[in-house]
């Protein structure tokens, strides 16, 4: 089949890979304009406009798909699908019945659980043990569309987001490829997602990323594993600088401690949550790089006075 393959960060780059080695031709690209980053601020391409460009396969770059000069500029690739990983923008009603076999979707969950922009973050957070990858034929709704394809994936206890989403992205790949070889074959039949199991899994806020001392052992460790790497847990000193947190253990000891006290050893640093303390792992100061907690903690000179995130 032609394909217009719609991407833009690293995830989707194993999906692009795998459809460039497939059966099919991916003859176009659509991905998100250049953004700006670094200290610099300066303009630099997406992950998978990069890597078409080394491919050298032609790449689109709109701001928006619902001007009438990319419609038609899309409609004219003459594609028989579309497969979207992680593209950021929305598919307008105009292009949704314009491949033959339609926008094919990668989505990482099990849907209809955690539709939305962050399934990987949210099914962490939440304590889920099991998540997955599904594609599906993108409709007007949020993630509503009927299956195609699925895939699951045990969430191992110490994972973080990008531990998980790399795994997924491989292995949701080679899911990608297989449904398209379906669709041309003629052998897949479309399954409306149930009704019950519904979660919404919207983007993870810089304030979403706060460490609450005040909650649970548990909860804390969820919540600073699912925004690693991004958007970054943190929380604040004292003299309310941020501070970025890595991902933390619980331990048994120290569970005399208030929520967001600290106590400084010769090797670690533990800070008191709403139940057990957690033992940090890797920090990072205000306009610094990330250091373990130990030697921050030495370099700080750290009482245990010290409350992070005053208490919260």
């Amino acid at each position: 089949m032609r394909l217009l393959f719609a991407g833009t960060p690293l995830p989707a780059l194993a999906s692009l890979d795998a459809l460039i080695a497939s059966r099919h031709e991916v003859v176009a690209v659509l991905t998100r304009p250049d953004a700006r980053a670094g200290r610099g601020r300066t303009l630099v391409p997406s992950p998978v406009r990069a890597r078409a460009e080394e491919a050298g396969i032609p790449v689109l770059t709109p701001a928006t798909l619902r001007d009438d000069a990319v419609v038609d500029q899309i409609r004219a690739l003459g594609v028989d699908a579309a497969p979207v990983v992680a593209y950021g923008n929305l598919v307008p009603p105009a292009l949704l019945d314009a491949p033959p076999h339609g926008w094919v979707n990668l989505h990482f969950s099990v849907l209809p659980a955690w539709r939305g922009a962050a399934p990987v973050q949210h099914a962490i957070m939440a304590g889920d043990e099991v998540t997955g990858a599904t594609t599906f034929r993108l409709e007007r709704g949020l993630d509503t569309g009927p299956v195609l394809g699925m895939l699951t994936e045990t969430i191992r206890p110490r994972d973080t987001a990008g531990d998980l989403l790399d795994r997924l992205a491989v292995a949701g790949a080679t899911l990608l490829v297989r449904t398209l070889d379906a669709l041309e074959d003629g052998v897949l039949q479309p399954v409306a997602q149930p009704t019950d199991g519904v979660s919404h899994a919207p983007k993870i806020e810089s304030d979403d990323a706060r460490v609450r001392w005040a909650h649970p052992a548990h909860v804390v460790d969820r919540r600073i594993r699912a925004c690693t790497p991004a958007p970054g847990a943190w929380t604040t000193l004292p003299d309310g600088a941020r501070l970025g947190v890595g991902p933390v253990v619980p331990v048994a000891e120290a569970d005399d401690l208030a929520p967001g006290q600290v106590r400084v050893g010769r090797r670690d640093v533990l800070v008191g949550t709403g139940g057990q303390a957690v033992r940090l792992g890797d920090v990072t100061p205000a306009g610094k790089r990330a250091m373990a907690a130990a030697d921050w903690a030495r370099g700080a000179r750290l009482g245990d006075d010290v409350l992070l995130g005053a208490g919260a």
